[in-house]
């Protein structure tokens, strides 16, 4: 079957069901993930779990010479804005320490392709809509600032070294497969907590400010299906087969408010989602809205799952199969 890819991050939301789908692609895989945040019932039967940091040179090491890996797909990350913002220390520890530590290992052991999960937290408040890889960053938590640092760690290593990357900066994932979802402990995601908040008869949500400056005062964002975000990620495996390296945004290219997000939920699930306005949460732009051309120029990738309410769907399913989530 080949060399294997080493996917960090692995038994995550996105980073599972991109194992899932490199799996029915007929890729070989192997899961790196400490299970702090991942599950291990989300990592794909059949495919091998190492149980780590991904800062453990030594294991990294003995991972990709045991499970002969060409290249990585790097996930593992603290992810959640709001609390990067009150412990700096710790996310420049896990997103940019740490991955130089696998980048370190990745080159003594000879990988040179690395496909990376960045965020669209790296433009902080947009100067205009659709963002284009070309508008300039300016992150407005600690958490895009993590991101955008590793992302020049990367782009310097590439030019001194015979590394080869690409950068995705998704938006907001949404939805899920059949088997994978959003499980995250505690939640912080918009879509996530209002679908438990039918499926477990949570009194409400809280709405993050309602004063900003859009058409309800709510946040709008871009949502991306999580399948879609799977699969450009072996989109980009095949680029840097190709000896195509890059910076990417991935976004269906559309706008909702948090408002227009709840009222789909509601149509979904037929129940009224009940919820409250609270404070801003600091590290929140206003609107984010991806132009995705030139991944579908140069990649080949176009999001298939297009309609709000067809994401909202599949994730409506996963949650009524499990209304707990994974297993502990």
């Amino acid at each position: 079957m080949g060399a294997a890819v080493l996917v960090t991050g692995g038994a995550g939301y996105i980073g599972s069901i991109t194992v899932e789908r490199l799996a029915e692609a007929g890729r070989r895989v192997v899961v790196l993930d400490d299970l702090s945040k991942g599950h291990r019932a989300a990592v794909v039967r059949g495919v091998p779990l190492v149980a780590g940091d991904v800062g453990d040179r030594d294991l990294l090491l003995t991972a990709i010479a045991e499970h002969g890996v060409d290249s990585v797909i790097h996930f593992a990350a603290q992810s959640v804005v709001a609390e990067s913002i009150e412990r700096p220390g710790d996310y420049f520890r896990t997103n940019v320490v740490a991955g130089c530590a696998l980048l370190d290992a990745m080159a003594s052991a000879g990988v040179r392709k690395m496909v990376f999960s960045s965020s669209a937290g790296v433009y902080g408040e947009p100067e205009s809509v659709p963002i284009r890889e070309s508008h300039r960053t300016n992150p407005l938590s600690v958490y895009g600032d993590t991101k955008l640092v590793f992302e020049r760690i990367l782009e310097w290593r590439s030019r001194s070294t015979d590394l080869e990357y690409v950068s995705l900066r998704y938006f907001n994932a949404a939805g899920a497969s059949v088997l994978l979802g959003e499980d995250h402990r505690p939640e912080t995601h918009l879509i996530p907590n209002a679908l438990r908040a039918v499926a477990r008869a949570v009194p409400e949500i809280t709405v993050f400010g309602d004063d900003y400056e859009t058409p309800d005062g709510t946040c709008i964002r871009d949502y991306v299906d999580v399948r879609d975000l799977a699969d450009a990620h072996i989109a980009a495996l095949e680029a840097l087969d190709h000896g195509r390296s890059g910076v990417y945004n991935l976004g269906s290219g559309e706008g909702w408010s948090v408002l227009n997000v709840i009222d789909a939920a509601s149509r979904v699930t037929g129940k009224r989602i009940p919820y409250s306005v609270g404070p801003r949460r600091g590290g929140d732009p206003a609107r984010l809205v991806a132009s995705s051309s030139l991944a579908e120029r140069e990649l080949g990738w176009k999001p298939r799952h297009l309609e709000l309410g067809e994401m909202i769907e599949s994730a409506w399913a996963w949650t009524r199969r499990f209304p707990d989530g994974y297993p502990s």
